[in-house]
């Protein structure tokens, strides 16, 4: 079951299928069936496509190449969604799965020209190698509800929806836009996830968080913020539900080891433990445009015994494999979570967000393929 968070004029006022996300979708799918073959997609090739699908030239400002960056990852939550069980089956263990997510990256353009939206708001979107990862720290399970407050293109919330309930956030009107019609049962927020806990409903209360915010910028603030990423933690964590799981990407310097931070760590362990964290090497982040270290945090919400007390970090991960497997043998169980109850105003709100979409769908053509009707795979990603 999903719930639809956010005010009730949000399902009462679901936008029109806007022809820039319609055109957005109508590539996500035209890359989608190269991706389906293990075809490489090539600078030629996403031209070609977003030419398709926006009805003109980069020349012509019909698109930019930020756009078409998007595209590309639409296109993988595609992918995910329609081939992300079968391969999980194949698979048989996580390190096994993460190859495979690999191969699929290794098909997509890597990101080397930026929009200035993208560099304001910091737009670095998760390379789905580190989503898994992300999505494996938090053990996501079919009764969790979970909520990203930055939720981009969705390459982080698509591993959550494979297994339990969403909440999503994004303020950049474009990717909100697109978010609603990858997941279109979801009435997708706008607000600044800086102050995440104080837009949303007092219904919602997720039991998982997983964030990749901004790490030194703020929306309609100049200039660089410190400490942007521990506000989003720090908001998002007000709102976990006691004893749920927050995961977070930031910057490699936001650590409670760095001694600028460390007497905020102290604080928020006062409501939240951090139970793991570490490093990871920019490379992992190559392809989608910035070659910074980040860090990977793991918080439960349970308060520490010992708030100036932290867990020892293993270091700074080469790979998403070498992240995967620390994670795997140092992130601890997860805490009991408090129930979490879902009520009828949550439920016809979903109900609103998924018919009005199936008639903004239907109107234009554009329903998505029944289940049975895609070709497979390429057998050379689900090995």
């Amino acid at each position: 079951m999903m719930i639809a968070p956010g005010s009730t004029a949000a399902c009462a006022a679901v936008p029109s299928l806007a022809p820039a996300s319609a055109a957005y979708l109508k590539a996500a799918h035209l890359l989608l069936s190269h991706l389906e073959r293990g075809r490489r997609i090539d600078a030629d090739i996403l031209r070609t496509t977003m030419e398709t699908a926006f009805g003109g030239s980069d020349a012509e400002g019909a698109w930019d190449w930020k756009t078409a960056y998007d595209a590309c990852e639409a296109a993988q939550v595609l992918f995910l969604r329609r081939f992300g069980p079968a391969m999980r089956a194949r698979a048989g263990s996580p390190a096994s799965l993460l190859g495979m997510l690999a191969k699929i990256a290794a098909l997509l353009p890597s990101h080397t020209r930026r929009s200035d939206e993208s560099q304001a708001l910091q737009q670095f979107s998760t390379p789905i190698t580190l989503g898994f990862v992300v999505a494996a720290a938090a053990a996501i399970t079919t009764d969790d509800v979970v909520l990203e407050p930055s939720a981009g293109t969705g390459l982080l919330a698509i591993f959550a929806e494979l297994a339990a309930s969403l909440i999503l956030n994004e303020l950049a009107d474009a990717r909100a836009d697109l978010l609603a019609q990858l997941f279109p049962t979801i009435a997708v927020t706008r607000h600044d996830a800086a102050h995440i806990h104080d837009h949303l409903d007092a219904p919602v209360r997720p039991t998982v968080v997983l964030m990749n915010p901004p790490f030194s910028v703020a929306a309609r603030v100049d200039g660089h913020v410190a400490d942007a990423g521990l506000r989003h933690i720090s908001s998002a964590l007000a709102r976990l539900a006691d004893g749920g799981r927050l995961v977070a990407i930031t910057g490699a310097s936001l650590s409670p080891d760095n001694p600028l931070w460390r007497d905020a760590f102290v604080s928020l362990q006062e409501r939240g433990r951090i139970v793991f964290t570490a490093g990871i090497d920019g490379r992992v982040y190559a392809r989608h445009g910035t070659n910074a270290d980040t860090r990977l945090t793991v918080i439960d919400r349970v308060p520490a015994d010992d708030p100036a007390a932290f867990p020892p970090s293993p270091g700074m991960a080469s790979d998403a494999a070498t992240l995967l497997d620390w994670v795997t043998r140092l992130a601890p169980p997860r805490a009991a979570v408090a129930p979490v109850g879902v009520d009828a105003v949550c439920l016809r709100r979903l109900r609103c967000a998924h018919l009005c979409h199936d008639q903004r769908s239907a109107a234009r053509g554009m329903r998505p393929p029944a289940r049975g009707s895609s070709p497979r795979a390429s057998n050379s990603l689900m090995k």
